[in-house]
């Protein structure tokens, strides 16, 4: 598998992600109606996939240590 698809976000990061997309997508339609809402979309991006690009590169994971078996 490609390191830039192995899943590298955990459960609570990925919950975190979708709120956190789910607020900054209300501001493009609510508030300050700004574009800068739609950045929402990658942090929402992110939290479906499991990966994020930017822990790719820099080497880290939040996801569990899995034990070969």
């Amino acid at each position: 598998m490609s390191a830039l698809l192995a899943k590298n976000v955990g459960t609570i990061d990925r919950a975190v992600r979708a709120l956190v997309g789910v607020g900054l997508l209300s501001l493009a339609f609510t508030g300050p109606q700004t574009a800068w809402g739609y950045l929402g979309f990658i942090p929402l991006l992110t939290a479906a996939l499991g990966t994020c690009p930017l822990y790719s590169v820099l080497g880290f994971s939040t996801c569990p240590v899995r034990r070969p078996s």
